[in-house]
């Protein structure tokens, strides 16, 4: 019989790390005595990250004695204490192999419910001092599980563990963590899965995600939707950059030009999804060094060439560089088009507000509804400072005029005399949320929000408070995307720039949302170190290849992992944990 061999608890606490400093509460020590548990942790136990650990669902962590003593062996350690791998509960059996998600056990005065395999993070690896256990965990096919509190109670060191009840879908935690970490998703073991009721809301969700992509992805369909929906995809049209004609320059505002960009050939280039955009890169030389940068598609979803709109910032190099240099017949390096901020089909009502040159993206999602003749409801929303700076006036007026459910409200801050009420704008003042508020969006829209980012924070908390669920809301950020980097102490937020010490003789590594472009240094394990150094946003999790937190576009060149991530990110994407680049390379951060 299985039997309950140390309860340990912990609490959060501060660990230096990498110089900076972690919020932790891995470090759990063994208990003499009686514990009482309750439905989300026991009596003296903590978790520093409440959005990856802890939570009705993941109550009480159980690791295996038995996989204390493989771990010993393969790691060639003799140094383990109880609680040495996070959790609260070690026990003698209940191997992951045996115990299947559903099982329900009693133990002393308490009952649970195992609901997911543990979710493998970096702290794991903090706290074994070897920052490769998060993927020797999965791939050695040992993560340990989670209970779910059925009844709460007392429990105590060397209670038996007495089973109670069988899972439904009599699936192991081995089998299940298997299913999504690793390469095979077969159909139905992911049907098999989804009948667990036991089974927690988050591992539901992924294994969805997994079967909605195995049924209606596209053909060539890469990447694991389970754990990055957004990455999960055909892949880029083509591989690293390709030359292509500018064959037009036109003016659509006084700070913004429009570049048409078509095969030097003459053949249709691949089709471009509305809300996507293309990283284009600038030659070095008598202008200035190498740049690259992205700009969103802003015109006809499908047509035979390309349309990007470049605004004129004051201290935008590459910017000034298209605008004062660039000409119809010269040749720019593109990657192919790229982005999930994307117009989705469907019937409901459609919301697109933009500001400024934000209106670049939802521009071609508003052609793209009046190309398809739609009877959708259509909300165009703008903020311009006037008829000047007003992007695809004309042109939206007249997509617009197409549409038989369309509503419009211009916005314009300081307009001109010669700016017509009624006819050039609706409104006087900043597209806002108290006018989101007065006209009566439909709640069952979709949205798609893309400006500076205070605008759409304030219209996301405006279409939040009218009924819009998070589902409903999509944004489109200029620049880097907002960091992920859990347990980790908030500090200043830096511009991005080259790293501290002596410039590196490796190949260049382009950053290419933030605008950096630096040579590698070989004392850098991987390319998210790289970033780090630099103060360029970043997204991770496990820091080892397993959870594709870090999955990122790589535009140009290609990278080589050690180790060998536990499964492929998309095709055209890096996983920057732990990857380094063989040449020159360009990343879509």
């Amino acid at each position: 019989m299985a039997r309950l061999v140390s309860v340990n608890v912990g609490l959060p606490k501060d660990v230096s790390w990498r110089g900076r400093t972690v919020r932790t509460g891995i470090w759990k020590s063994p208990v003499t005595g009686p514990r009482t548990v309750r439905r989300l942790n026991i009596d003296g136990d903590g978790q520093g990250d409440l959005a990856g650990h802890g939570g009705e669902m993941r109550a009480v962590m159980v690791y295996q004695l038995d996989s204390y003593r493989y771990w010993q062996h393969e790691l060639g350690r003799d140094d383990f204490v109880l609680g040495q791998f996070g959790e609260n509960f070690t026990v003698e059996g209940l191997a992951d192999d045996e115990v299947c998600i559903g099982d329900r056990y009693r133990i002393g005065d308490a009952v649970f419910e195992v609901t997911q395999p543990r979710v493998t993070c970096y702290r794991v690896g903090l706290r074994m001092d070897d920052p490769r256990m998060p993927a020797l965990l999965v791939s050695h096919r040992r993560p340990g599980f989670y209970f779910r509190v059925i009844a709460e109670g007392e429990v105590a060191a060397g209670q038996d563990i007495i089973k109670i009840a069988t899972g439904p879908g009599r699936m192991t935690v081995t089998e299940v963590d298997g299913l999504l970490y690793l390469p095979e998703h077969p159909r139905d073991r992911l049907e098999r899965a989804l009948r667990i009721d036991a089974l927690s809301p988050g591992w539901q969700g992924s294994f969805q995600a997994l079967l909605e992509q195995a049924a209606h992805g596209p053909a060539g369909t890469t990447g694991n939707a389970g754990l990055h929906a957004e990455n999960a995809g055909a892949g880029p049209a083509w591989d690293g950059f390709r030359p292509l004609t500018v064959a037009r320059v036109a003016r659509e505002s006084r700070s913004v030009i429009s570049l048409w960009l078509a095969d030097p050939d003459g053949t249709p280039l691949p089709a471009a999804a509305p809300g996507q955009y293309l990283t284009v890169r600038l030659d070095a030389g008598v202008d200035g060094p190498e740049l690259v940068r992205s700009y969103s598609l802003s015109g006809q979803p499908g047509g035979d060439q390309y349309r990007i709109s470049v605004k004129r910032e004051s201290h935008g190099a590459a910017s000034t560089r298209i605008h004062t240099r660039v000409r119809a017949g010269r040749h720019l390096q593109a990657a192919a088009p790229r982005g999930t901020f994307t117009l989705a089909p469907g019937r409901t009502p459609v919301i697109l507000a933009s500001a400024g040159v934000g209106v670049t993206p939802v521009e071609a999602m508003l052609r793209a509804l009046a190309d398809s003749r739609t009877t959708r409801q259509v909300w165009w929303l703008h903020g311009a400072r006037n008829g000047d700076d007003h992007a695809f006036a004309a042109e939206s007026r007249r997509l617009l005029a197409q549409l038989p459910h369309s509503h419009v409200r211009i916005c314009y801050s300081r307009p001109r005399p010669e700016d017509r009420h009624g006819t050039d704008y609706t409104d006087t003042g900043h597209l806002s949320a108290a006018l989101l508020t007065r006209v009566g969006l439909p709640t069952d829209a979709d949205a798609y929000l893309c400006g500076p980012t205070a605008f759409m924070n304030d219209l996301t908390e405006a279409l939040t408070a009218a009924g819009l669920g998070p589902g409903q809301i999509h944004t489109e950020v200029f620049g880097a995307g907002p960091a992920l980097t859990p347990g980790i102490a908030a500090t200043a937020a830096r511009p991005p720039h080259p790293p501290a010490g002596a410039p590196g003789t490796g190949p260049a590594v382009s950053f290419a949302r933030s605008g950096l472009t630096v040579p590698w240094k070989p004392e850098y394990r991987t390319l998210l170190e790289l970033a780090e150094d630099c103060d360029v946003p970043v997204r991770w999790s496990c820091r080892t290849g397993v959870c594709h937190t870090c999955e990122t576009g790589l535009l140009g060149g290609r990278v080589d992992y050690a180790p060998d991530p536990v499964g492929p990110p998309a095709g055209g994407n890096a996983l920057i944990c732990c990857s380094r680049p063989r040449g020159d390379v360009v990343l879509d951060l």
